[in-house]
């Protein structure tokens, strides 16, 4: 094998600037404890925004990373999990259909499926720290999971639910189906029951191995009920935060760091095309790298990789910083540490600010905006950016933590 160039990831000092950065992260987010439950959206000061109302799939992802927190040793961590696991059973549970709200304010709008499963990786990250209340949340999930929303015929995961779970969206969507991959990789991790991450292997197929192979290597986000791609959906609403038109870009980042955590699962047969196809997610993703004229990722592009919305979300640069610094371990190509590099002094340069959080969102001219995502809401994207480069590709990010806690 050609000699790879020395990784920073294997520099102590980086190590340190990784991890000293993850406990500032974790600390900017004291305030987000809510009395009345659930997490606060916080401004760019730290701050709760008072007219944002606490959303399941953040305190989800806010509970993953309290776990990961307290395994760090990052004080504030604690009350951060304690928190996050009190309001994902009691603040967000439907105690009458079972599953969870997404915005208990408004208790009858759908039961999302992407927001489920994020409740999936609270409950695994929760388990592997050690949280006495992470086995019944995770008996739960796997519940709901089973009960309601993967179609074995399909071999994916339904979109959304009436409250009751009486009715079904005739949609499908890549997004769900890729953080439920990530959920179920958890679940098996922490199981050793493989059929999660055969579950995921069948969605990641779907939605890469079928579909954005024969789209040159550009993810469909939209389909039918039936899997007919719907390569004109919200045309109109290309800013949307979860279902933009066209190709977005951070999700091919995204699952190509999927993809290489199920080529490395134990519970998996070899299946060739999972590395190939993570290196072709990303070229053709960091290959639009400045697509518009100005340096970074657009939000989405079209099917002629023509830029759509140029905002610069923060979370692409996350997942760009994980999958690179992945894929120089799975195939020990020094180009993947050049851009991880790269990524990096572009985070530091315009995403990350001197309390330790991330701008959320810049225009073209890397100037911090909220047309998408105001304040500071979301850690999740971040903490693995901060967390995932220096972890074996698997298991799950906290369980791999909790395992390194125990070797050292």
């Amino acid at each position: 094998m050609t000699p790879v160039a020395a990784s920073w990831t294997d520099l102590p000092s980086h190590r340190d600037w990784l991890a000293a950065r993850f406990a500032q992260l974790v600390r900017f987010n004291r305030n987000a404890i809510r009395t009345g439950g659930g997490f606060h959206w916080l401004d760019v000061d730290g701050q709760p925004l008072p007219d944002r109302q606490p959303q399941l799939f953040l305190a989800a992802r806010m509970t993953h990373v309290a776990a990961i927190g307290l395994l760090r040793g990052v004080p504030a961590a604690g009350a951060l999990l304690d928190h996050g696991m009190t309001a994902l059973n009691g603040f967000f549970a439907d105690e009458v259909y079972g599953g969870w709200l997404s915005d208990p304010s408004r208790p009858e709008e759908p039961k999302s499926t992407y927001d489920q499963v994020h409740v999936g990786l609270a409950a695994a990250g929760a388990a592997a720290a050690g949280h006495p209340d992470a086995p019944a949340l995770l008996d739960r999930v796997i519940a709901v999971v089973d009960t309601h929303l993967y179609a074995e015929d399909e071999r994916a995961l339904r979109e959304s639910f009436t409250r009751d779970w009486s009715t079904e969206e005739s949609y499908r969507g890549a997004n769900a189906n890729m953080h439920g991959t990530e959920a179920f990789l958890a679940v098996g991790d922490l199981t050793g029951d493989p059929r999660w991450h055969e579950r995921g292997l069948a969605m990641a197929a779907r939605i890469v191995h079928e579909q954005a192979r024969a789209n040159g290597w550009l993810i469909p986000e939209h389909f039918t009920a039936d899997w007919t791609p719907l390569t004109e959906y919200n045309r109109a609403d290309p800013n949307h935060p979860f279902r933009p038109y066209g190709a977005t870009l951070g999700h091919s980042l995204e699952w190509a760091r999927f993809l290489l955590a199920l080529d490395a699962s134990p519970l998996l047969p070899d299946t060739p095309w999972l590395i190939e196809a993570a290196v072709a997610l990303t070229d053709r993703a960091l290959d639009l790298w400045g697509v518009d004229g100005h340096e970074g990722l657009v939000y989405t592009v079209d099917w002629d990789s023509r830029p759509v919305a140029p905002a610069r979300l923060h979370w692409p640069v996350c997942e760009g910083i994980q999958t690179t610094a992945a894929l120089r371990k799975a195939t020990g190509d020094a180009r993947w540490e050049a851009w991880y590099r790269r990524l990096w002094d572009h985070a530091e340069r315009h995403f990350i600010d001197d309390s330790g959080a991330w701008a959320n969102e810049l225009d073209a001219n890397l100037r911090e905006t909220s047309q998408i995502w105001p304040g500071r809401p979301d850690v999740y994207h971040a903490a693995g950016a901060l967390v995932g480069p220096t972890v074996p590709l698997s298991p799950f990010l906290a369980m791999a933590v909790a395992q390194e806690n125990r070797r050292s």
